[in-house]
């Protein structure tokens, strides 16, 4: 079968949680777009063949990529929809890619993918009939919260793990499960699974945070200042 792999990046968000008026994909990190450092992650892989970024349709504030990694690499797909799922599902549907290529989905507000975790997510599951993801074993005490605010119920964390990005799958499985799973579902494996496959999980590490609040921008600047260190 193909070991054809693109990586498919939604950055169709406003990330409204993060406040300000630039969606978080635009925000500045050591003196870039936050998307730049995420995009060169992935160039940095040579088994990526291309990478495509899913913009929505208005985007007027996208700039290329200065790294020379991504020169030649990129390709910016205007299809991005108002979910996760939908900015995923336009970009394949745009894709052109065989139903037995493995497609990389990785979040625009990633940027502190190592070059190690992104080189072992592809060497475990580049050999399997299912896919995976990249995922990070739970080591808190979770607590299920009432209506009131306080504490229901304390959650077994025994086989829990918190799901990360790059997710990755063969196109046309993908692609399946997302035009069967509706617009709301929160990541590719959801879909996946629904279709009855169990994707793998493939260990990763806490660095690899997605900036969600204004706080973790500092956070993925001290990460990023000594990722392949």
């Amino acid at each position: 079968m193909s070991t054809r792999i693109f990586a498919l990046v939604p950055a169709a968000g406003s990330g409204s949680r993060l406040g300000g008026s630039l969606p978080k994909q635009y925000l500045p990190l050591l003196g870039r777009p936050l998307i730049h450092h995420t995009l060169e992650r992935l160039c940095g892989e040579a088994r990526v063949e291309h990478v495509y970024v899913v913009l929505a349709v208005e985007d007027r504030l996208w700039r290329d990529a200065d790294s020379p990694l991504c020169r030649g690499r990129i390709a910016l797909l205007h299809a991005g929809g108002s979910t996760r799922a939908q900015s995923v599902l336009g970009g394949l549907r745009a894709l052109p890619a065989r139903a037995e290529d493995w497609v990389l989905v990785h979040d625009a507000a990633r940027p502190c993918l190592s070059s190690a975790m992104l080189g072992k997510l592809i060497d475990e599951l580049v050999g399997d009939p299912v896919g995976g993801i990249l995922a990070v074993p739970v080591a808190d005490t979770l607590k299920l919260a009432g209506a009131d605010g306080r504490i229901l119920r304390t959650q077994p964390r025994e086989r829990l793990w918190q799901a990360q990005t790059p997710q990755m799958f063969r196109y046309g499985l993908l692609r399946q499960a997302l035009e069967g799973a509706g617009p709301d579902v929160t990541d590719e494996a959801s879909a996946v699974e629904a279709l009855g496959h169990a994707p793998r999980l493939v260990e990763s590490d806490s660095r690899n945070l997605k900036v969600t609040y204004a706080r973790d921008l500092e956070l993925a600047r001290l990460i990023l200042e000594h990722l392949d260190d």
